[in-house]
């Protein structure tokens, strides 16, 4: 859903064109990128996963830095030396994916360092073009840390302005969505609070119920029963900062006919209870 959002791809292009790096998105277990590789994807990095030793290098990498229970940036250097920084989206206690990005060198290039990555290929029997390969290393753009580290503090922004955008991110229709879609989207956020049905939003989208399923979860990445559940959760947490509001009230303000059921959902997707995520939000409990 993340990467689908035009939230997501106009910063996306922007960090992309101001940084000169790759940005990407990994899932929570870390294992796999969420999205094909851009044309900022270092040269270097391109050739190397192609004989399937970064890719292996780096996924396993990325996997303990998933695992790992600190919820921080990490950065890991990979078979080439170059550096791969992964910068958490969190949700409540929950981690939601990665926004990656690196493939440069925060040190100047040695021999050294490219022997041992020839070896390395040369020891897996794989045929490379040598003295393409390295050319492609001491061409690889080397950065200082004082350099790189503001380039992640902008991706731990937009990290953040992810995390208070869901919302936002679920409802804005993409580029060219199929006005269908954008008709569905449209009721089901007027009739939140109502017993949405598939056929009523199929209906309102003037198609059919079975092909509004299948262009829906096309478009959006999510069925009908998960998109409703993602959308009243995040309204729910759009009224949770007001206080006049009981935790049941704002339940049945977003659509949910139980408070067992709320509180449920409301975990499953933040990590939090509806209460607990509340006594989070920043200044609760001050004055």
């Amino acid at each position: 859903m993340v990467s689908r959002s035009q939230v997501y791809q106009d910063y996306e292009q922007a960090f992309s064109q101001a940084s000169g790096l790759p940005l990407r998105l990994r899932t929570a277990n870390g294992e796999q990128l969420l999205q094909q590789a851009t044309k900022y994807e270092n040269p270097l990095c391109a050739l190397v996963s192609k004989t399937g030793l970064s890719c292996a290098a780096c996924c396993q990498e990325q996997t303990r830095v998933a695992m790992s229970s600190e919820r921080m940036s990490k950065t890991v250097i990979c078979c080439c030396g170059n550096c791969d920084t992964s910068v958490p989206v969190m949700e409540g206690g929950k981690l939601l994916c990665f926004l990656q990005t690196g493939q440069v060198f925060l040190k100047q290039p040695t021999k050294r360092q490219f022997a041992r990555l020839t070896r390395q290929l040369l020891e897996r029997g794989l045929k490379v073009d040598l003295k393409g390969l390295e050319r492609l290393f001491f061409e690889t753009r080397v950065l200082s840390r004082k350099q790189y580290n503001p380039i992640i503090n902008l991706l731990t922004i937009f990290a953040q302005h992810l995390s208070f955008a869901r919302y936002q991110i679920l409802v804005m229709p993409r580029h060219e969505e199929p006005a269908s879609v954008t008709s569905g989207r449209k009721f089901i956020e007027d009739h939140l609070a109502s017993q949405l049905t598939l056929t009523d939003v199929a209906r309102a989208a003037k198609t059919s119920t079975y092909y509004f399923c299948k262009l829906f979860k096309r478009e959006t990445g999510l069925n009908f029963a998960e998109y409703v559940s993602q959308l009243r959760v995040e309204k729910a947490k759009s009224l949770l900062p007001n206080l006049n509001l009981r935790v049941s009230e704002i339940g049945y303000e977003v659509g949910f006919r139980s408070l067992t059921h709320f509180n449920r959902l409301f975990k499953r997707i933040t990590g939090l209870s509806p209460t607990m995520y509340r006594e989070r939000l920043p200044g609760f409990g001050s004055g």
